[in-house]
């Protein structure tokens, strides 16, 4: 059967709800599930309920049906000889399939180290080189993606089991093993070597769990996610957090435009997972058709443009900031608030800091080094890597500039690599973006830094205008609106129409590639 796809009430999510989490007989702090015990009394209490749906098929898994493969691929990494917190190199394209390897890694006390399938058929044996220790690859390639020497399996489509399982050479010695199941992730290397992150269990249950409560779902919930699974959101706020609430998800390979509306009222869906590249492309189409049954919208991934947050009209929005060390969501609008343009919300279950060249903190709406700390926020990398970016008492350097009002609310001035030195003066891309953004012409705008044998650098601006709109004198009318809104040294020394630009698998625009553009020019 499937929950109710009915709007969802506004109390907590349970992890299970009753009786599952109490306090110790002395008053301590309540001892919450791990993986394996929470995939287990999902199955008791709601095993014919829908966990995942596919969106382009008839397939479901079940909670039952989940905690049969969960457990079956556990005994198989058990018959192989992995050792503890080794680490299952997750190169599944399906994204059921997926959801299931990679959770029954976790919940089996090993490393799920998710695999790009976009990327080339070598890739498990470049993560498995950055890993080190012992790894298994699980793939559902037609090609043979291995890594040499090592065990191998693939996955059964329609029961999500183990099959062609091939032993290998398990190698001995996990370089910092945390002690229990984790993620590893690989950041994208754009400032050297990939750093890697390992995420423990009790790290993303904990972030899942604060975003399931803040986005109040429940078991009647039904989301809706086309981001890749190989990223943190997908893994955290979609697959991680609806098992949390005993809630349903339907999942798809990526992000598809035509026949969206009809899908989302024909799953019933109560909420979506974006970014603000998917609804910017919704955003095209004209009025938004959301269904009855959706209760909110939740944006990650990057800033949302003032335009694409209008064109969602009423309906209820959920802006968030995250970054892999945090286990995706860091901040959040709160749920129902009024929208502030610029801002990516408040803390949930963290701390914000601002703090400036020297070191100190810096005052309210001051813009400078943001700092984050809490429960869901790693202490180190894979290796000791970057250790500069960690203080002694648990703080990370984010690598974004931003501010923190007096009543909280963070917003995002862009990367610190991002800033552009112009002269001697700092231009900051967001406040240049933000005014292109305001002729209703315009979709999307860009501003990166662009070397002068002069100057140093000096700020240049890629737009990608609306369909369907007459674009003839856009850009004198934009090269007008930077003169009458920004100063002298923030106006673009160029404003370039394009069709596109380059994104990350998330949609996310890769700016280091658009500065490489822009000096190619």
């Amino acid at each position: 059967m499937q929950h109710d796809g009915g709007p969802s009430s506004p109390t907590s999510p349970g992890v299970p709800d009753s009786g599952d989490d109490p306090a110790t007989a002395s008053g301590g702090p309540p001892t919450l599930p791990g993986l394996a015990d929470l995939v287990r009394r999902r199955a008791e209490q709601d095993g014919d309920c829908s966990y995942l749906e596919d969106a382009r098929s008839d397939r479901v898994l079940t909670y039952r049906a989940l905690h049969d493969a969960v457990s079956a691929w556990s005994r198989t990494f058990d018959a192989i000889g992995m050792p503890a917190s080794g680490g299952v190199l997750v190169d599944v394209g399906d994204p059921l399939a997926f959801a299931v390897v990679h959770l029954a890694a976790v919940a089996s006390g090993r490393r799920s180290v998710p695999v790009d399938t976009g990327q080339p058929a070598t890739e498990p044996a470049r993560l498995a080189a950055l890993l080190g220790g012992a790894v298994m690859v699980v793939s559902d390639r037609p090609e043979d993606a291995t890594v040499p020497g090592a065990p191998a399996a693939g996955v059964d489509a329609a029961t999500y089991l183990p099959t062609g399982v091939r032993d290998g050479d398990v190698a001995e010695g996990v370089p910092d093993a945390p002690g229990q199941g984790s993620v590893v992730l690989f950041t994208s290397g754009s400032t050297g070597t990939p750093k890697g992150v390992e995420l423990p269990e009790s790290q993303l249950l904990a972030v899942a769990r604060a975003v399931a409560e803040h986005n109040r779902l429940t078991e009647h919930d039904r989301g809706f996610n086309s981001l890749p699974l190989f990223h943190v959101n997908a893994e955290v706020v979609g697959l991680l957090a609806t098992l949390v609430a005993g809630a349903t998800l339907v999942l798809d390979r990526r992000f598809r435009r035509t026949g969206f509306w009809e899908l989302l009222e024909e799953r019933r869906i109560t909420w979506l997972n974006a970014v603000p590249a998917v609804l910017a492309v919704l955003a095209k189409t004209g009025p938004l058709a959301f269904p009855e049954t959706l209760r909110f919208v939740r944006s990650a991934s990057a800033p949302l443009p003032d335009t694409v947050r209008a064109a969602l009209g009423n309906v209820p929005l959920v802006v968030s900031w995250g970054m892999t060390e945090g286990a995706s969501q860091i901040t959040a609008t709160p749920l129902g608030a009024p929208a502030r343009p610029g801002s990516v919300g408040l803390p949930v279950r963290s701390e914000v800091q601002v703090r400036g060249e020297d070191g100190a903190v810096l005052p309210a709406g001051e813009i400078g080094a943001l700092w984050v700390r809490g429960p869901g926020i790693v202490r180190s990398y894979l290796g000791g890597r970057a250790a500069d970016r960690f203080d002694a008492d648990g703080w990370l350097s984010t690598g974004d500039l931003g501010s923190v009002a007096p009543d909280g609310w963070v917003s995002l001035a862009g990367r610190s690599d991002d800033v552009i030195n112009r002269g001697g003066e700092k231009v900051y891309p967001s406040e240049v973006e933000d005014v292109l953004l305001r002729d209703p012409r315009v979709l999307e705008a860009v501003v990166v830094g662009r070397s002068d044998d002069v100057l140093g650098a000096v700020p240049v601006a890629y737009v990608i205008a609306q369909e369907d709109v007459d674009t003839a004198g856009l850009l004198e009318d934009l090269a007008a609106l930077a003169e009458s809104a920004l100063t002298r040294f923030r106006r673009p020394a160029e404003i370039s129409l394009v069709p596109d630009l380059p994104r990350a698998p998330t949609g996310k625009v890769q700016r280091a590639r658009v500065r490489a553009m822009a000096e190619s020019r």
